[in-house]
């Protein structure tokens, strides 16, 4: 309950510096101030400005003034497929079984054991950029081509926390289907890139 208002508090602050009513370079006020004109006590204030410093929001050291970032220029994933350049964060790995909608995109029985991993791909900074979330079957085998498709889509609590955004901030979500030459499914995989910092080409 407690994490759900500071996302949502989190969310309302975020949204006033995209309309501007905190521009670029100004201090924003602390968050003794904003608990008092949100309603809010201070514990949940003072987590939700952290959220926003954070997620490179606001710039400075917790216990001074913070202003608000100017923000990052908008990126474009010009090829979906390419190796990422830059370093990952936190890894996972695990063996689920196929639901109904992943054994359709891997064109297997659903139930089928598979592989999944889960990485978090980070920005020549260190700060989280991306998550991918690849799933095949049996060993990871090279491909021939790639099918890619774009949606806007929510961000689960989980996406959010790892990449230092708001829950339910938009995302671009990129399906990507990996096939060798016969035209077989080799991997599928989602990723998740904040609507904000991204564009995908190709």
């Amino acid at each position: 309950m407690a994490e759900a208002l500071q996302q949502k508090l989190a969310a309302q602050l975020l949204q006033r510096i995209q309309e501007g009513v905190y521009p670029a370079g100004s201090v924003f006020p602390s968050y003794r101030s904003l608990a008092a004109e949100l309603g809010a006590g201070h514990g949940a204030a003072y987590r939700a400005v952290q959220m926003l410093r954070e997620s490179g929001h606001l710039e400075g050291q917790p216990r001074n003034r913070l202003t608000v970032r100017h923000p990052a220029g908008v990126r474009t994933l010009a090829d979906p497929d390419a190796e990422w350049p830059h370093g990952r964060g936190e890894v996972t790995r695990s063996r689920p079984r196929a639901d109904t909608d992943l054994a359709m995109r891997l064109r297997c029985e659903p139930g089928t054991q598979v592989a999944c991993e889960c990485a978090e791909l980070l920005d020549p900074d260190g700060r989280p950029a991306m998550l991918v979330t690849s799933w095949w079957r049996g060993r990871r085998r090279t491909h021939a081509s790639v099918r890619i498709s774009v949606a806007l889509h929510k961000m689960t609590p989980d996406e959010a926390h790892l990449l230092g955004l708001p829950t339910g901030a938009l995302a671009l979500l990129v399906d990507r289907t990996r096939l060798d030459a016969a035209g077989a499914v080799t991997e599928v995989a989602d990723l998740v890139l904040p609507a904000d910092r991204w564009t995908v080409g190709g």
